[in-house]
């Protein structure tokens, strides 16, 4: 897992959840909802009313952990074997282990979301946003200890991913105490486009370079241009949340327009009655 499906397929996966958190923020904010307890479309009553209620996000969380448990699990030949038999015996697989970590408690994450929102009588916020600041502060542990015989490329790679990691948890720390804060949110998803677009990116940098040739650890340069591959990241994650709000608006004014057409239609033939 730790090649290139390892760092393509979680970063595609935090890239997505990236953008989906920056729509509900945008959503919530174009409509003057609450970002923490959105309300339910008018329409929906019945069945619909408890399908909104369900914590799909949570579910996908579980879903995907999973996947990425049980691929790390058999995609070694010989299995995820802790310790080797020779004497005295040795550690094995230990980047393994600590990615088979990382997808547990992504799984667990998800686990706490669907028990706060449709086990518990009542939601609780806090152990949902606490839960995941407890993920994160645990991912960064994992991350620094990832890093440490690393050299070159690979080090300037998963440094600035680190660094990625960092303020992200910063910024999960901080809404504990300001869950509703709209900077704060967006700053989140932005943090989230821009470790899933890093990661995918880390992939090909360090197993599929687009050259074919391997990038050379010897190089300045090429260290270099790692660092300003990752700035562009910055950019062009930024005008993502900006095609994000604008469809986002779009979709609003167009919904809206609909929604206030079929009103007075439906007003019209209730007057003729």
């Amino acid at each position: 897992m730790g090649k290139f499906n390892g760092h393509v397929y979680p970063g595609l996966y935090l890239f997505s959840y990236g953008l989906y958190q920056a729509a509900v923020v945008f959503k919530t904010t174009i409509v003057n909802d609450s970002l923490l307890h959105p309300s339910c479309p008018p329409r929906n009553k019945g069945i619909r009313a408890r399908l909104w209620e369900i914590s799909y996000q949570g579910l996908l969380k579980i879903v995907t952990g999973s996947i990425f448990t049980i691929y790390v699990i058999f995609c070694l030949d010989d299995g995820m074997v802790l310790m080797n038999r020779e004497m005295p015996p040795r550690f094995m697989y230990p980047k393994e282990w600590q990615h088979l970590t990382m997808f547990i408690l992504l799984t667990l994450n998800g686990c706490v979301d669907v028990t706060s929102k449709n086990l518990l009588p009542q939601r609780c916020v806090l152990l949902e946003k606490g839960a995941l600041v407890l993920i994160f502060y645990v991912l960064l542990i994992l991350l620094v200890s990832h890093v440490q015989d690393s050299t070159g490329v690979e080090l300037q790679v998963h440094s600035l991913l680190i660094l990625v990691v960092f303020l992200l948890m910063l910024v999960l720390t901080v809404e504990l105490w300001a869950p509703n804060a709209f900077h704060l949110s967006m700053t989140e998803a932005f943090l989230f486009l821009m470790m899933g677009s890093w990661l995918m990116q880390a992939g090909f940098i360090l197993y599929r370079p687009v050259t074919g040739y391997p990038w050379q650890d010897d190089d300045i340069s090429d260290i270099m241009f790692v660092t300003t591959f990752f700035c562009w990241h910055v950019m062009i994650n930024a005008l993502c949340l900006l095609g994000t709000y604008g469809i986002s608006s779009f979709w609003h004014h167009c919904y809206s327009s609909r929604s206030k057409l079929m009103g007075s239609k439906e007003a019209s033939i209730l007057y003729k009655h």
